[in-house]
């Protein structure tokens, strides 16, 4: 099979389930829930489909969110979230895989670096920058978008990155793994 055209597909159907999941957990109202399927699916993204789908998938996926309704309504804020998604993704590309990716080690320091990274992103990004000097906000709107994108933040990339440590094992296998004919 022509390798782009795997590709695209790969990429269309990894964006495609994240905003279907990211649509679907955020009718429950809980931003722990979504902002942790978001993170894992990032994390699926780049760790089984390579980098340039997983920075792909972070750069697209919160602008059809924002286009769909399901991402938070301020336009500003997705130059910020685009950072912070492909901070994430690059970390646990280039960690992540630290020596085929085999280890668990290299991945827990993924983890915790792309967690962190992706927290002060979005934190100075968002609640320094965008929240104050360019969203003119009414001071409770601020400060429920500044709630948003503060710790919970560096939680909801956590989880995703605990999730995505155990599922990714048999997602790899099941990846490799060829249909019988």
């Amino acid at each position: 099979m022509n390798k782009k055209i795997l590709w695209i597909t790969r990429t269309a159907v990894l964006i495609a389930l994240l905003i279907v999941l990211q649509w679907t957990t955020s009718m429950l109202g809980n931003q722990l829930i979504t902002g942790s399927v978001v993170n894992l699916m990032l994390i699926v993204s780049v760790m089984t489909c390579g980098l340039s789908t997983g920075i792909s998938v972070a750069a697209v996926s919160n602008t059809m969110a924002y286009f769909l309704g399901i991402g938070p309504q301020q336009f500003w804020l997705i130059p910020f979230i685009t950072a912070g998604n492909i901070v994430f993704v690059l970390l646990w590309h280039y960690v992540g895989n630290w020596k085929g990716g085999r280890k668990l080690i290299p991945q827990v320091i993924a983890l915790i670096a792309a967690a962190i990274a992706k927290f002060l992103v979005l934190y100075v990004g968002v609640v320094q920058i965008a929240v104050p000097l360019l969203l003119g906000l009414p001071e409770k709107q601020a400060s429920v978008i500044s709630g948003m994108f503060s710790f919970l933040q560096l939680f909801t990339a956590t989880i995703g990155g605990v999730l995505a440590i155990v599922l990714l094992p048999p997602l790899k296998k099941a990846i490799k793994t060829k249909p019988s004919a």
